[in-house]
Parts: structure tokens; sequence; C-alpha cells
């Protein structure tokens, strides 16, 4: 093979609530979604068994990060309190993004992060990564 990038996704959901803050409509009261996170994570080489990585261990790390949510009010997450965060789709992405990425650099950092996604539902979505 030549010189190229491998690209693995993995896709964890958890339930959770939220309330928009500063919001004029429905979405303000408190509600609730069956979120999806999609998370891509990008490699240049492979290990001995050929893999950037074993899925279910990138699973494991994303799901750690996303049970920080499942099952619980978004607005009440430290991130969400005490930094000001308005608890949208668009903040969940970049707070997962930020976190894999932290986690990456200690468990290998020839491993990056390129996007990640968060559904809310089956046809709307926001994604965030960082410029090239």
């Amino acid at each position: 093979m030549g010189k190229g990038i491998f690209t693995l996704s993995v896709t964890i959901k958890f339930s959770s609530a939220h309330s928009l803050r500063n919001y004029q409509g429905k979405c303000a009261n408190i509600h609730g979604h069956t979120f999806t996170a999609q998370c891509l994570v990008r490699g240049s080489r492979l290990n001995s068994q050929g893999m950037v990585m074993d899925f279910h261990a990138l699973e494991d790390l994303v799901e750690q990060i996303t049970d920080e949510f499942d099952h619980r009010l978004i607005n009440e997450h430290p991130s969400f309190t005490e930094e000001g965060l308005n608890p949208t789709a668009e903040n969940l992405a970049g707070y997962i993004y930020e976190k894999l990425k932290d986690v990456l650099e200690v468990v290998d950092q020839s491993i990056t992060v390129h996007e990640v996604t968060v559904w809310e539902s089956d046809d709307a979505y926001a994604s965030y990564r960082e410029e090239d």
C-alpha cells in the first residue's frame, strides 16, 4: 500500500434530556432525544494485527465520554453549567471531539480524531472537526 490515511468510524447511541437556553420555541423546554454520536478517527499506520485500532477499543473510549450524558439532563453537566455551553448538538459534537482527542493523545498519539457528528434525530445533526 502507498502512503495514505485510514479512517475508522464508530457510532454510539445515548439517551439524554436538555433544554436550550436563550431559545424561542419548544426546545426551550426540557425534552429528550436518543442521540447518536459518530466518531471518525484517522491513522496512517497499522498495528501488528493490521488495524489502526480495534473497533471495540474505540467504542469503549467513546462510550466513556457519552456515558457522562446517558440518562441525564445535559444542562446539569459541569461543562454545560460552569463553562456556560448551551447544550446544542453543535456543542455536544465539539465536547465529544475534544474529550476523544485528549484520550487518544494518551492511548496512541498516531491516531487522531477527524470528525464527530451528533444526531438529535434521524434527519438533524451537527458535526465538528478542526480546520486542516
